[in-house]
């Protein structure tokens, strides 16, 4: 049972958490000052150390180099559960990412855990990520990850956004002693610089009186200087936005967040389903995104097309969400509620009018040059083919440009079995593109804004539960109040749901979550002990969670005592590993 780590904030797999010790450690952060070293028993017997609520005790351990085997490495493995057992303070276990959970290491009751071979593996793209997921997926979740040895200003970003939480400035005073002057864009020989680029108070002298001594001090000061950034960074949930700008100044780091990319289950599991900030599409790298993946992979797998209109396909605009630009205005007004609306975009793909809201589409920024990467252009054509695979249109009306946007239509046109019409001449607001798109509507019926407005609910729930979830839950459905903040009601006026225009979801009342339960929808669904939750209900009252839970879900709480509906603040492994923190925020309990 972890006492002393706790996460508050999250951000993918980094985050914001704290270290119990006398004077509270925010992390990630610096351990140097904080950390007790029991010794290895490769060479001796060692005694425990006394307990010291003021710094972290590594019990006493055998590290190994790397590649070592599974069936060594659990042979000798210290027994670490009557270790900790046995101080009264927070500790540590020493781990390799070999056989991470080698002895009884992965349920030791420890507060956190050193990586021995760290050293062997930063550096190495492939290796590290496989390192560290496999750490993270075997030690419970709510406990710190230390790496040793490796940390410098310009890779701990990284570290922490792979989900290490404790580094030290080993590494970058071994780097001063060798006369290496860091930064968080690489490293310089300090003969090499004519002036010191810092501004930290060291490198506040003559450069001819700075030596090598001061260039520790100064190496250690940027390491701080950049663990700060990466903690505002969590915060403001913008830590993938500087690591990829970051990466660009060492290839190891581009090659590690791509490698972090492919490992879909593991970054996709700690993605939140929404965040507050705006989403930086800066780079080509942004396409592999967890966020973005989701989408695509939501709206080709779950979204269904309710309309029996024709589809218009658009491109996208400068202006979130897209309905309330000058350019899908004229669209609007052109279409009259006679076709289905869809923009086409990059990094997203395809956005149905009903998920214009849902997190990420208004929630982006991309960088307008007119040009698209043969990336996005595979990208996009390949989740508007699997979109138009799944939905049945009698036809399609591409009303695109021709940079980038005809040239995806077309390819897709060549895949499907459905018509597709060009209707752009120039640029898609023409007086002559915008008739066109009219004439070419001519003798289609108008969908009901009633429609409208119960297609969108039953796709959001597509969206946000699974594959028929709208249909399944909201076989009866009546809509009040005006979009996006719309309100679901039964036949019997009960209120079941109200839509969230900030994410595009909705959120349940006690009615809706028993509906949804009842319902042949899939639920995610987290059990808890005999109490009733007021407010939240913490990581020790969980007794199971769904693993398909994710940050921001909508989640069904129920227990002997309580029934509840709320928002998840953890995945749902993690609710089931951890100790402490909150699990869910409940916005309505009942006792049963």
């Amino acid at each position: 049972m972890t006492d002393y780590f706790e996460v508050h904030e999250r951000d993918g797999a980094a985050r914001i958490g704290e270290l119990r010790l006398d004077s509270p450690l925010r992390t990630p952060a610096l351990a140097d000052d904080v950390v007790r070293d029991a010794g290895s028993l490769w060479n001796r017997e060692r005694d425990l150390l006394d307990g010291d609520d003021a710094a972290l005790t590594i019990l006493p351990h055998r590290a190994y180099p790397a590649g070592t085997r599974e069936e060594v490495i659990d042979a000798f493995a210290p027994d670490y559960a009557d270790s900790a057992a046995a101080v009264d303070g927070p500790t540590a276990a020493v781990i390799t990412s070999d056989a991470p959970a080698a002895g009884d290491a992965a349920d030791a009751g420890v507060d956190a855990y050193v990586l021995s071979n760290a050293q062997g593996v930063v550096g190495h793209a492939s290796a590290f990520v496989d390192a560290v997921v496999d750490v993270r997926e075997t030690v419970p979740a709510d406990t710190a990850l230390y790496l040793s040895g490796v940390a410098t200003p310009l890779n701990v970003a990284t570290l922490a956004y792979a989900g290490v939480d404790l580094v030290d400035a080993k590494r970058a005073r071994v780097k001063g002693s060798q006369g290496k002057y860091l930064t968080d864009e690489g490293e310089r020989f300090l003969e090499d610089l004519d002036e010191l680029p810092c501004s930290c108070p060291v490198c506040q002298v003559p450069r001819e009186e700075f030596d090598r001594a001061a260039c520790e001090e100064h190496n250690v000061n940027a390491l701080e200087a950049e663990l700060r950034r990466v903690r505002r960074r969590i915060r403001e949930g913008r830590l993938r936005d500087y690591v990829e700008g970051q990466a660009r100044h060492e290839q190891w780091l581009t090659a590690t967040f791509r490698e972090f990319d492919q490992q879909y289950g593991y970054t996709e599991a700690r993605a939140p389903v929404a965040r507050n900030n705006e989403l930086t599409a800066a780079t080509g790298d942004t396409i592999r995104r967890p966020e973005i993946q989701r989408f695509a992979q939501r709206v080709s797998e779950r979204y269904v097309n309710r309309f029996r209109n024709p589809l218009v396909l658009v491109p996208c605009s400068a202006r979130k969400p897209y309905s309330e630009s000058q350019s899908h205005g004229q669209f609007h007004d052109a279409i009259q509620f006679r076709a289905h609306l869809a923009s086409m975009t990059s990094p997203i793909g395809v956005v149905p009018q009903e998920l214009e809201l849902t997190y990420p589409a208004q929630h982006y920024d991309t960088v307008v040059t007119g040009r698209w990467s043969e990336d996005e252009k595979e990208f996009v054509a390949e989740v508007l083919r699997r979109y138009l695979e799944r939905n049945e249109y009698p036809r399609v009306i591409a009303h695109v440009p021709e940079d980038g946007y005809r040239d995806i239509c077309e390819r897709v046109e060549k895949a499907v079995d459905v018509p597709f019409e060009y209707t752009v001449e120039d640029h898609p607001t023409t007086t002559e593109s915008i008739g066109n798109l009219m004439s070419t509507l001519d003798g289609e019926l108008k969908y009901s804004k009633r429609e409208r407005q119960h297609n969108t609910v039953r796709a959001i729930a597509d969206y946000m539960l699974g594959d028929g979830a709208g249909d399944d839950l909201f076989d009866e459905l009546n809509t009040r109040s005006r979009y996006p903040k719309l309100q679901v009601r039964d036949d019997d006026e009960e209120l079941l749901a109200t839509m969230v225009p900030t994410y595009g979801a909705l959120a349940f009342t006690l009615a809706g979550a028993r509906r949804w339960v009842d319902s042949d929808a899939p639920t995610k669904t987290v059990e808890i002990d005999a109490f009733v939750p007021q407010g939240s209900v913490l990581a020790p009252g969980v007794v199971d969670a769904d693993d398909g839970i994710r940050v921001g879900d909508e989640v069904v709480v129920e227990g002997p005592a309580a029934f509840a509906v709320g928002r998840a603040e953890m995945h749902g492994a993690e609710m089931r590993s951890s100790t402490r923190g909150v699990a869910v925020d409940v916005r309505h309990s009942e006792e049963l």
